[in-house]
């Protein structure tokens, strides 16, 4: 029986457990090993590539091996973050080497298996099949550099992205137009071969050319764009860069390129799917589920209180929502790190603990309200838990312990509030990554 089909904790006498195994049923609905062997080509007449970018790459290089052919050739390589190389299926023969390396600032090694991956991709000819394996992560974890930057340029322009409170389709704009495989680069690297794309969204909308800053898609983004996006934001950018955004010099190919016609794309998961698949079993235990949407963005504090004010007015039986009933949304927030109070520490933590601090604020210790908001990869930001959950007397125990939560949201410090309640959710790496994942449940 699989984590979908199990029976759900009752919501009424074990909220906590019911919102982990939720969680648990969404990221089970994104696992390459249940949902990838349906969309493998079959082999072809040459050589099958195998290239894999992000933080699904070794789980769908191990499903990919599992279903491939015994007897066609498979090779390649794949890049994932550190530690998220799931164990080898047991009678898995290894055929595709993964390596790891740093994210979200990218490393070295990461540099390397991008250099290593677009290698891979010479010779190939109109007889050969490239898979690319593609997963959110991938922009930080396969880092080229473009002529005129720097390592160490993507490193600080990647930390100061992350910090400005830029979306991830903004981000995701400039670093494609700052990298050598980004941004259509790759696909157009591996003619006259054919393309398969095979890839699970952590994007809001499943835009493909922003998931993993589409290696193998077209881009419709300009060098322009790129350029107001670092400006907005205040990245500083070489001047050499500057000038070779204003001349156009660093644009990717776009969708009328001949590099393009021989490539196929498919989407095997999507935070969609994983959003209706906690709600079908959210359904099942007796509750009324709501998915809001799996494309919400905006400041995690400020979706937290929207979440919040939603939930007390159900609980109070105002609004168009009633209790019992559970609350779902997705997409991908924004912590924007502005000037921290004076001699204050700054703190830590991520988009769903920071998420989980507005709600907590805008409940208001409500009756009834129980709440999760996690990473559906297992790590929020870059510490080493999911997420949290916030309970009716989350504030109560807070004024116990003498942890203040106003406190710690101007810090932005979402670890040391949760972690002094032992509210954080960890999971360790889930292998896949569908994005943030937020379960409200109303009594």
């Amino acid at each position: 029986m699989t984590v979908a089909q199990r029976p759900l904790p009752d919501p009424a006498a074990q909220p906590r457990d019911f919102l982990l195994r939720l969680f648990d049923v969404a990221v089970s609905r994104a696992q390459p090993r249940t949902v990838l062997a349906q969309f493998i080509p079959p082999a072809p007449a040459g050589r099958t590539v195998v290239l894999g970018a992000g933080k699904a790459a070794g789980a769908m290089v191990h499903a990919l091996e599992a279903a491939w052919p015994a007897d066609a050739p498979l090779s390649g390589l794949a890049v994932t973050r550190y530690g998220h190389t799931p164990p080898r299926p047991p009678g898995v023969a290894q055929r595709i080497e993964i390596v790891e390396a740093a994210h979200p600032v990218p490393d070295a090694a990461g540099e390397q298996a991008a250099r290593r991956l677009l290698a891979l991709t010479e010779g190939l000819t109109a007889d050969d099949l490239v898979i690319c394996l593609i997963s959110g992560g991938g922009s930080a974890l396969l880092t080229l550099p473009a002529e005129g930057l720097t390592l160490s340029d993507k490193q600080r322009i990647n930390r100061e992205l992350l910090a400005s409170g830029a979306n991830i389709h903004e981000m995701n704009t400039l670093r494609k137009h700052l990298s050598r495989i980004k941004g259509g680069r790759l696909a157009a690297a591996c003619g006259p071969a054919r393309v398969v794309t095979l890839a699970i969204s952590d994007v809001p909308g499943d835009d493909l050319s922003v998931i993993a800053s589409g290696p193998t898609v077209p881009d419709v983004s300009t060098c322009a764009e790129a350029l107001d996006i670092a400006r907005r934001y205040d990245i500083g950018l070489p001047p050499a860069v500057v000038d070779a955004l204003q001349r156009d010099t660093l644009e990717t190919p776009k969708p009328d390129d001949a590099v393009f016609d021989r490539q196929t794309v498919q989407l095997i998961a999507t935070p969609a799917q994983s959003l209706q698949a906690a709600a079908e079993a959210a359904r099942a235990a007796g509750l009324a589920a709501h998915v809001l949407s799996d494309e919400i963005e905006g400041e995690a504090h400020d979706i937290g209180g929207m979440h919040g004010a939603l939930a007390r007015a159900a609980a109070q039986g105002r609004g168009a929502l009633s209790a019992p009933c559970v609350i779902l949304s997705g997409g991908e927030t924004t912590v924007t790190l502005g000037r921290l109070p004076d001699g204050a520490r700054p703190g830590r933590g991520g988009r769903a603990g920071e998420f989980c601090m507005g709600l907590a604020q805008a409940l208001q210790a409500q009756p009834g309200v129980w709440a999760l908001a996690a990473d559906t990869d297992g790590i929020d930001g870059a510490d080493d838990n999911a997420g949290a959950l916030v309970t009716p007397d989350t504030l109560a125990r807070a004024a116990r312990a003498g942890v203040g939560l106003n406190d710690h949201i101007a810090r932005h410090d979402a670890f040391g509030f949760f972690s002094a309640l032992d509210d954080l959710v960890v999971t360790g790496p889930t292998h896949t990554n569908v994005n943030d994942f937020r379960a409200v449940l109303v009594l």
